[in-house]
């Protein structure tokens, strides 16, 4: 799909940017999730780097190396294609620097990054961040470099009981991408990134440049469909959810049901009884 947007557009500097810039928490679906209510920006950074694969980010993200005043999160580009690199480059990095301020919000005092980039021009725009200054540096290597005591700060809204049902979903979620393969496992990706509002089919479609007849043939090929595949990814998140505590009501709202009354209809064709008679039964399970 990006070679042919970069085929019809052409490889423009600042098209990646301007893909990245418009990419937020809510677009990563389960992983925003988990990384929002972690403790602390050192186990948010630490979830990034264990489940980027759930994310539509190309950069290798590393487990950051402290030392006595800093933290160096690597950030590898050796496997994006050399055809594809600059708009991949641009885009990641736009999108890191988009989901930054949300992480920054808990800390009070001003903070001072440097982010090292090698053959990439990034706007000014794009690094003018509250709170937050953000020198980029041109390097060998490609490294978002922090206060090490930036690491033990508490997130914004952390909330450890969600944070580890988000973790667990996560971890399901790999696991089940490493199974699949072939198209289903593209689409079931595509979903879990907005998992509050699932791309129909033609969407999907159109963003794998093939027809929906195309799409459906494939997935019936692989022995699987749109609508199990969107039921699949809904019903693990309802279950989590449900188990945490919120509300069928809050559940709802979070996987994208305008009325709680469908989603009631969805979760009884899921499982065969209604999302209440679930959280009856987590809670007397729960009980001792």
């Amino acid at each position: 799909m990006i070679r042919n947007l970069i085929g019809r557009l052409g490889d423009q500097p600042g098209l990646g940017t301007e893909t990245g810039a418009r990419y937020n928490f809510a677009d990563m679906g389960i992983l925003g999730y988990a990384l929002i209510s972690s403790p602390t920006v050192g186990d948010a950074i630490e979830v990034a780097c264990r489940y980027a694969a759930l994310s539509t980010v190309y950069l290798s993200l590393a487990a950051p190396e402290l030392n006595n005043t800093e933290a160096v999160i690597g950030l590898d580009n050796a496997q994006v294609p050399p055809d594809v690199r600059r708009f991949l480059l641009e885009r990641d990095f736009a999108m890191f620097l988009q989901i930054l301020p949300p992480l920054m919000r808990g800390v009070d005092a001003p903070i001072a990054m440097r982010l090292e980039v090698a053959d990439l021009q990034l706007p000014a725009s794009l690094v003018e961040i509250d709170n937050v200054t953000v020198t980029v540096e041109n390097a060998v290597r490609n490294a978002l470099i922090v206060p090490a005591d930036l690491v033990s700060q508490p997130m914004p809204a952390p909330e450890p009981q969600t944070a580890a049902i988000c973790i667990r979903q996560c971890e399901e979620l790999l696991n089940r991408r490493r199974t699949r393969r072939g198209v289903s496992a593209s689409v079931r990706m595509r979903m879990i990134q907005d998992s509050t509002q699932i791309p129909s089919m033609a969407t999907i479609a159109r963003e794998l440049c093939i027809t929906d007849r195309t799409l459906h043939r494939h997935l019936a090929g692989e022995g699987t469909s749109y609508r199990a595949l969107a039921d699949e990814v809904r019903a693990a998140l309802a279950a989590e959810l449900l188990s945490s505590g919120l509300t069928v009501e809050e559940t709802a709202r979070r996987l994208g049901y305008s009325e709680t009354a469908a989603f009631t209809r969805a979760h009884i064709r899921w499982n065969g009884r209604p999302p209440s008679e679930s959280k009856r039964r987590g809670r007397s399970t729960a009980q001792p």
